[in-house]
């Protein structure tokens, strides 16, 4: 099986006070590209802190990350950086769009971080707010836009590198049902079209069956993913 994100015991600890907290505790982690899975838990149980190893954001204490087939640990830096801005698109629960810029320049200017030429990028831009259906909306900024469109323009945005690993956290907590069930549907979908390993931190467990596999964390441990029934369309 060919493996986009791989997680090998994974261990993350930060000092509290006389003590250690460990965030994660021996985590692993394999997912192929095109597998969408659920991430659940309580609060506290250690969901963020894997999505920020993940994403290489944090430096594990212990253990893999390998994105893409490359191993993160040896890297510096400047090349831990280039690994995330070309292989992982990260959402965020809240999609901090420049309010001065309309949704195709929130996409133009991530691609102009990667150097990549204008014309380029505002061709590909255009075609993924496309997909993401808001082409109609390209000029708008966003207070121009509803909630479910500025997450539409951070899903469009966090694909403009064509990353092989999609991290998201929670997209939908400010969502009500009908716009979340979009959102998440419209995850599955470029999952599917781009070949995504794709890890969504969820509270909303309604939407899990959107998705391919779930695991569970508590206590810094992650349960093994397990398959799960698929939604009537």
């Amino acid at each position: 099986m060919n493996t986009a994100l791989n997680l090998v015991n994974v261990t993350l600890e930060y000092p509290d006070g006389d003590s250690t907290l460990k965030a994660l505790d021996g985590v692993n982690l394999k997912l192929a590209p095109g597998e969408f899975l659920s991430l659940i838990g309580p609060s506290g149980s250690g969901k963020s802190s894997l999505l920020a190893v993940a994403a290489t954001l944090v430096r594990p204490t212990a253990g893999l990350v390998v994105v893409g087939g490359a191993d993160s640990g040896g890297l510096t830096d400047a090349d831990r950086t280039s690994l995330r801005r070309d292989k992982i698109g990260i959402i965020f629960q809240q999609p901090n769009l420049l309010p001065s810029l309309t949704a195709l320049e929130q996409l133009v200017i991530a691609a102009h971080l990667r150097r990549q030429p204008v014309k380029d990028a505002t061709r590909r831009a255009s075609a993924l707010l496309d997909l993401v259906g808001l082409a109609p909306a390209a000029g708008k900024r966003p207070h121009q836009l509803s909630g479910g469109q500025r997450q539409r323009v951070n899903i469009a945005r966090a694909l403009m590198g064509d990353p092989a690993v999609l991290l998201v956290d929670e997209p939908t907590a400010a969502l009500d049902h009908d716009r979340s069930e979009a959102i998440v549907r419209l995850l599955r979908r470029v999952t599917d079209e781009f070949g995504l390993a794709t890890v969504m931190v969820t509270h909303d467990t309604g939407f899990v069956p959107l998705t391919d596999t779930v695991a569970s964390m508590r206590d810094g441990r992650l349960s093994s993913p397990q398959p799960v029934s698929p939604a009537l369309t």
